[in-house]
């Protein structure tokens, strides 16, 4: 399994009510898309920065996802480029359900 996270500096006018909105408004776009198992999407407390994570089968399904189209699109939105940080996964603590998952 493969972990992106995706953090932006939102605008000063942008409210947390709003940034809500964006989130349910995108929301839906993402299930079904090959090789994605999860998506979170977040705010910091004050509300001035968001976050995606996305968990991925693999490198090559969440490479295949970011184009560059994409990241324009999510610049667009947020106004500011996004900072993207990544990690393989190996172990999965699947609380809810009492299980582990093994990569």
């Amino acid at each position: 399994m493969y972990c992106v996270m995706w953090t932006y500096q939102v605008p000063a006018e942008l409210t947390k009510p709003a940034i809500q909105k964006q989130f349910t408004e995108v929301a839906d776009r993402y299930p079904g898309i090959p090789g994605l198992i999860r998506k979170y999407f977040g705010f910091t407390e004050d509300g001035t920065s968001v976050i995606g994570i996305y968990l991925w089968t693999s490198k090559a399904a969440a490479d295949e996802f970011y184009s560059p189209e994409w990241i324009a699109g999510v610049t667009h939105r947020w106004g500011a480029a996004p900072v993207k940080n990544e990690w393989e996964v190996t172990v999965v603590a699947e609380s809810a359900e009492g299980k582990l998952v093994i990569n």
